[in-house]
């Protein structure tokens, strides 16, 4: 387990428990492309969620009322509302937490900046219309490149008066559910009792897991390297496996239902609720944005965690992020300046 306890429950366990709880909170969950290859199976696992008591789907595709047909079947509490066309400002009006995986699916040979054109101006249109209809909703973007399409959230809300650095969020969750897992398979241990801490980004280089913080935990030099490849680079083995048809899908909304599930624990007062995400942040010089442990409260952000004493390999790996990061985050800016909304 790494130093910062692990905070949280895993979605099966918590929300079992949850579902026995009478006096738990209620809270409007809109997924942003949730007729898609991660927006289907999250909003599923949100329909399970007891914390969500409206779910609110949008999508273009015209399937959506069907998905939202499917899914309102489920004896679980949550309404299910389902939205398309012309009716986004309809689907996140008033919401407390919007989650964005809308956007095109990697493809093979794609990097994620290669999604950059398309998703730059699909998340940019979604910032708008959130700013008029759900200014104080915790935003958590999933849509790729999130080192980029970040920022261009925050210039959107900020040129709509409404930004709060504390509610918008980029989903880094995968990077530590990949590195929970294959750290877990490397060293024998219980990936329940597993958190690895990853910093940076969210886009291959920027990606970093801190295994040195591992306690008892003992690497190779020759391991190190790999397994800090492989959590980098893990998104690339999904699409390989599924020969080049799509990208990773079950185990991103799998992480984003964690995500959101800490952002909806924390929401109704539980304290102690800290996850790794890519936000607004002054704990790596150079940077505006950058990925690090962050105790989470009801308004958002309570508390960002420096990342903590590193070794020589996890510092050079930090220090070769900077550039990429500086050039993703400076990208959404640019987007912005470049295409008045």
């Amino acid at each position: 387990m790494s130093v910062l306890a692990r905070s949280s429950v895993k979605i099966g366990s918590a929300v079992s428990r949850a579902f026995h709880s009478s006096a738990a909170p209620a809270y409007k969950v809109a997924v942003v492309g949730a007729a898609g290859g991660i927006g289907a199976p999250l909003s599923l696992l949100l329909k399970q969620n007891p914390l969500v008591t409206h779910l609110s789907l949008y999508d273009l595709a015209p399937v959506t009322p069907g998905v939202g047909a499917d899914l309102s079947h489920m004896d679980t509490p949550a309404k299910v509302s389902a939205y398309t066309g012309e009716d986004l400002g309809a689907a996140l009006k008033d919401a407390d937490v919007i989650v964005v995986p809308a956007g095109v699916p990697r493809k093979p040979g794609m990097t994620r900046d290669d999604l950059f054109a398309t998703n730059a101006g699909i998340v940019a249109n979604i910032a708008k219309t959130a700013g008029k209809v759900a200014p104080n909703a915790s935003m958590c973007i999933i849509s790729n490149p999130v080192n980029s399409t970040v920022p261009i959230c925050a210039e959107i809300l900020k040129k709509a008066g409404v930004y709060n650095k504390n509610k918008l969020f980029g989903v880094t969750t995968l990077d530590v559910v990949r590195a929970n897992t294959f750290i877990a398979e490397n060293q024998k241990v219980d990936v329940t009792k597993t958190n690895v801490k990853v910093v940076g980004g969210h886009a291959g280089i920027t990606i970093i897991p801190l295994l040195s913080q591992i306690p008892n935990a003992k690497f190779s030099q020759e391991d190190k390297a790999a397994l800090t490849q492989r959590i980098m680079f893990g998104g690339d083995e999904v699409v390989k496996a599924k020969g080049g048809s799509g990208s990773a899908t079950l185990s991103m909304a799998y992480a984003g239902a964690r995500f959101t599930h800490s952002i909806l624990r924390a929401l109704k007062g539980e304290k102690g609720v800290i996850e790794c995400a890519y936000v607004e942040s002054n704990v790596q010089p150079g940077v505006s944005f950058f990925s690090s442990p962050i105790e989470l409260g009801p308004n958002g952000i309570e508390k960002i965690h420096h990342y903590g004493e590193v070794d020589e390999f996890e510092k050079k790996k930090i220090e070769e992020a900077i550039p990429e990061l500086k050039s993703s985050i400076e990208k959404g800016i640019q987007f912005v300046k470049n295409h008045p909304q």
